[in-house]
């Protein structure tokens, strides 16, 4: 195996936060020698947990922000912890960014930009964030790619991949989770991430599919100073959420942008199939305009055309208090482990809907429903589709920025007022010109191909050729097949009682003797083995027939 060293090292941090039995019977630790001085270093300490992963490297990161949105995965324990992993990373120098720059734009960054701010907005595992201002005077930020990162991810991936596939091969857990699964998703995502065309699509995207909502603001890419590695957009001037005083909540509707924002978000998961997957407070900017501006279009979710109906079922039958129904569209997504309890399923699922009907966000949290479900789920070995997942996260962290905004915010009676607004859409979207067309096209095939096949229908029916074939039961044959079975049941029983009458007539004294045996109890015996061989002929050489 490649990489040797990060391969222990994963090894030790699973040892360490991990189950020490599992691990040691999955083999995963032949090979792997840990010294006397490593012995304290290993003993579980919560405090470390973040840092451990963070000393992993970025990919790990990344996996530990994906894996805290997997409840039926993972431990409320290590999904909290998980939860508080942060993405920031101290900066790379200002000279690194003028290489970058360079290469990427082909032109100084003085030629590119009028103004460039040397200290970073932010840093992160993957890049950093400079403000800067165009020769036009725009004002602007601009990301740039961290120098060796994509190497190095393709790298750890190249690590976690084998260790997947070990997991799945040699342990019961790997190949109940589906570890392989859970591991290509999440590579298609981390090299999505490093491609910052992909992410200048997706804010372009999401600002077109959100125009319509007056209370939130996407930033759009400015092409032709971005690439692969270097993202220019618009800078857009407000504040985090989490920072904002007492006294400016009072000057904004909060009510309103919890609305939209939640409305936006429900459009996003079951009209558009699009969705920007990490709301947490940190990528939420309150403007100067009192509008709620979203940032960080790196991680996003597609969501099927299938599973958006049934989420939009989903949440219309919890927010309306239809144990039943949601029970039963849970079953029918998700995917049964061979260990699956469905009574007990059932039995959680009712219970967690029960205990949230009609509450408000600063009784409940939506996304710590939709987490429920899906841990209550994960407990009795059903597990739902990943995308269900961010769904959950997503929802979870627009809990945390109602809880800011508009504390008394009830989602429900959101869901409840939106869900025709959002039929609509659905509908608005169906009935868009190009899957029109393509109906048409369907319709005109088969107005052209009809005559002929009437044509083809006709002439059988005149013809008499028309067959109807019908499988149909035939107790005939069934009446036959219990005869054979009885008749070979009284055969077996005959020969039964003359093998066993021959043995008792072997003890009775009599002058007619055959090879120094009573007669009659050799003949008996023989008249059995040949009825016995010539039931075994017709069972293995005529019943085929």
């Amino acid at each position: 195996m490649k990489h040797l060293k990060k391969y222990k090292d994963i090894v030790l941090f699973l040892w360490k936060y991990g189950d020490r039995k599992a691990i040691q019977e999955s083999g995963m630790m032949v090979g792997v020698d840990v010294k006397e001085s490593e012995h304290k270093a290993l003993k579980f300490d919560k405090s470390n947990f973040i840092k451990d992963i963070q000393d992993l490297g970025p990919t790990f990161i990344k996996l530990g922000q994906l894996l805290s949105t997997r409840p039926d995965l993972l431990s409320a324990e290590y999904i909290e912890l998980l939860s508080q992993l942060q993405d920031d990373l101290d900066h790379f120098p200002y000279e690194e960014v003028e290489e970058i720059v360079k290469d990427e734009l082909g032109v100084r960054i003085s030629k590119a930009y009028a103004e460039f701010d040397k200290k970073p907005l932010a840093a992160a595992s993957l890049g950093q964030v400079h403000k800067a201002k165009l020769r036009d005077g725009r004002e602007v930020v601009v990301k740039i790619q961290r120098p060796g990162i994509r190497k190095r991810v393709v790298e750890e991936l190249e690590i976690l991949e084998e260790v997947s596939s070990f997991l799945e091969k040699n342990t019961d857990l790997g190949k109940r989770f589906d570890v392989n699964k859970l591991f290509l998703n999440f590579k298609g995502t981390l090299l999505r991430e490093l491609d910052y065309h992909k992410e200048a699509q997706h804010m372009n995207q999401l600002h077109e599919n959100l125009k319509g909502f007056e209370s939130i603001v996407i930033a759009t890419s400015i092409d032709d100073y971005s690439s692969s590695r270097v993202l220019t957009m618009e800078f857009i001037k407000g504040q985090n959420i989490t920072k904002i005083s007492p006294l400016r909540k009072l000057e904004i509707d909060g009510e309103k942008i919890c609305e939209d924002l939640f409305e936006a978000y429900l459009q996003q998961i079951v009209v558009d199939g699009f969705m920007h997957a990490d709301p947490h407070p940190g990528n939420v900017y309150l403007t100067e305009d009192n509008k709620v501006a979203l940032l960080d279009l790196g991680m996003v979710a597609h969501i099927s055309n299938e599973l958006r109906q049934n989420y939009l079922k989903l949440i219309l039958h919890i927010s309306e208090g239809r144990t039943s129904n949601a029970i039963e569209l849970l079953a029918q997504i998700s995917r049964k482990g061979p260990e699956a309890d469905e009574e007990r399923f059932r039995m959680l699922i009712s219970d967690l809907i029960q205990e949230n009907q009609n509450a408000s966000v600063d009784e409940i949290d939506t996304g710590k429903v939709m987490f429920g479900l899906i841990t209550a789920a994960g407990q009795c070995d059903f597990h739902m589709p990943l995308e269900l997942s961010l769904v959950g996260k997503a929802l979870l962290n627009l809990d945390l920025v109602a809880h800011t905004l508009a504390p008394g915010f009830n989602p429900n009676k959101a869901i409840r007022k939106n869900a025709m607004s959002l039929m609509n859409k659905i509908m608005y979207k169906e009935l868009k010109p190009q899957h029109f067309f393509s109906a048409l096209l369907e319709g005109k095939e088969l107005l052209e191909k009809m005559p002929e096949r009437l044509n083809k229908i006709i002439g059988n029916v005149a013809d008499n050729n028309i067959k109807v074939k019908v499988d149909a039961f035939d107790e005939r044959q069934m009446m036959k097949g219990f005869q054979k079975v009885a008749n070979r049941i009284t055969v077996g029983l005959i020969l039964a009682a003359l093998v066993i009458g021959s043995a008792l007539m072997m003890n009775v004294q009599t002058d007619f003797t055959l090879f120094g045996y009573p007669g009659i109890a050799i003949v008996s015996f023989l008249l059995a083995t040949t009825g016995a061989i010539a039931l075994a002929i017709h069972i293995f050489f005529y019943d085929e027939s």
